[in-house]
């Protein structure tokens, strides 16, 4: 007999079925025990009484079922086989799928007995400390809650892919071991065995891999990314993260705008069709609009802040495209750059890459008047959260290398940084434009949660540890010296 899931079991009434996991709970009432089996799909009541049948520990001889039942602990792993039967009508459970059913237990095996849980895994999980939580993860997985965020998440990932598979884009892997470059945060950089003093970077996101992608004429690409920035965490950041990734050559930004705009309101009325967006099409705000009005350019446009499943969108576009350093940062942008900018007094706003507006394209490439440049950025707000940002970009050598002027960069430090870029550039690169969402924050939003640790199956605490893994970690001497690598006494 083969296994089923329990949320299959509410059509089987009068069937033999066998069934497997996780006890959730125990009642013993007198002569009768009735403890609840968790699955993944769902719970269901078994039912034991002295005239049950058989049991095993999966060690020895089969003993009586119900003296093993009463053994039975919270998160013991059992298999269970037995007749599904409706419940007497006094004792529905209209809260669960399996409330009218119960299993009359006919055989029992102990599949793995399991010590005492550190904390209730029969609640939402939101009365336990996050370190605690972290450190056993895989059972604060256990709960519904969690379980039901990450099945979210898949639903939403594959509507996604589905949805751009159908518009013609080709999901394309970039690579994970890149080149450190200045694009906006501190990277993780990771040393080379191989090449000593030389060291691997870890993307802070697709940006240039995509952009070479459309030189390589691929036209249509996207990719569920992960992205990797050393900057401190807040509710809706963490030190990895993942992206919707994706860029179309040939566009204006009207066309990314259309594209992303009808993607998230077929993902919304599909996946999550209890939620109402409250304006279609997306209202679009200037910076200087959202500025002025709402003191923010991630405006929270709800009407009504107290309704969970109201989604309110919007478009802010023409941004600044640099903003003055902070001098007494020593000419550190805003933004943080790890010490990497340039001594022009200005930094980009959102990165390097995307485009001036096309009537700012001269003021760019001649370096005037660039308080005044307004970029081809655009980002996608939902409820006064950033969901995502992108623009039309630079395909035109001369205003890559334009922005980095801008920024005092020298000609030296441009070509080590971007030269790949430049000469790529320099092959024929068409017209293009894209966006990344935050997919963490994303499902945060639609899931209702207050950070995005909630819908992130191994997260990092806060200050960006891994409490289970016992992470970051010391290296043994060994390994420091096949990097080639000295620590320095430090705090």
């Amino acid at each position: 007999m083969s296994r089923v899931e329990i949320s299959s079991t509410v059509n089987k009434i009068g069937e033999s079925v066998k069934l497997a996991g996780w006890v959730h709970n125990r009642r013993d009432h007198g002569k009768l025990i009735f403890i609840d089996l968790r699955d993944s799909s769902g719970v269901i009541q078994m039912v034991f009484t002295p005239k049950n049948g058989s049991a095993t520990s999966g060690q020895g001889p089969q003993d009586d079922i119900y003296e093993m039942a009463s053994k039975l602990r919270p998160e013991w792993v059992v298999e269970v086989i037995g007749k599904i039967a409706q419940r007497p009508e006094k004792m529905f459970n209209l809260e669960i799928a399996t409330g009218q059913i119960e299993l009359q237990p006919e055989n029992l095996e102990v599949l793995a007995e399991a010590v005492t849980p550190p904390f209730a895994l029969d609640t939402d999980g939101k009365e336990i400390g996050e370190e605690n939580r972290m450190q056993y993860r895989y059972l604060d997985l256990r709960r519904a809650r969690l379980r039901d965020n990450l099945t979210l998440r898949h639903r939403v990932i594959k509507f996604i892919r589905d949805y751009l598979d159908k518009q013609g884009f080709l999901e394309i892997e970039t690579p994970i071991l890149t080149k450190s470059t200045p694009e906006g945060a501190r990277d993780y950089v990771v040393p080379s065995r191989l090449y000593a003093s030389k060291f691997f970077a870890l993307p802070q996101s697709p940006q240039q891999y995509k952009q070479l992608l459309m030189v390589a004429g691929i036209e249509k690409y996207f990719q569920i990314a992960r992205c990797f920035r050393d900057e401190d965490t807040r509710g809706d950041r963490q030190p990895e993260f993942t992206q919707l990734d994706l860029e179309m050559s040939f566009v204006e930004r009207e066309d990314v705008i259309a594209l992303n705009e009808a993607l998230l309101i077929e993902l919304v009325k599909t996946v999550v069709p209890e939620k109402r967006i409250q304006t279609i099409p997306f209202p679009r705000l200037t910076y200087k609009e959202a500025m002025e009005k709402y003191g923010t350019d991630r405006p929270d446009l709800r009407e009504n802040k107290d309704d969970p499943n109201l989604l309110a969108f919007c478009w802010v576009i023409d941004f600044p495209f640099f903003e003055k350093t902070d001098p007494s940062a020593g000419s550190q942008p805003s933004q943080g750059f790890g010490g990497q900018a340039g001594h022009g007094g200005w930094t980009f706003t959102h990165n390097p890459f995307s485009a001036p507006k096309p009537e700012f394209y001269d003021h760019l490439i001649k370096q005037e008047n660039v308080g005044e440049i307004l970029t081809s950025q655009y980002d996608v707000i939902m409820n006064g959260f950033e969901l995502g940002g992108g623009s039309i970009r630079n395909h035109r050598a001369e205003a890559l290398e334009a922005v980095f002027k801008v920024m005092g960069f020298s000609a030296e430090r441009i070509q080590k940084n971007f030269g790949h870029m430049l000469e790529a550039f320099s092959f024929g690169a068409p017209p293009h434009g894209g966006i990344a969402w935050g997919m963490d924050r994303l499902v945060m939003l639609l899931a209702n949660e207050a950070n995005i640790r909630e819908v992130i199956a191994f997260p990092k605490t806060g200050d960006a540890r891994d409490p289970m893994m016992q992470s970051p970690s010391e290296l043994e001497v060994k390994q420091l010296n096949e990097l080639h690598i000295q620590l320095k006494a430090g705090k």
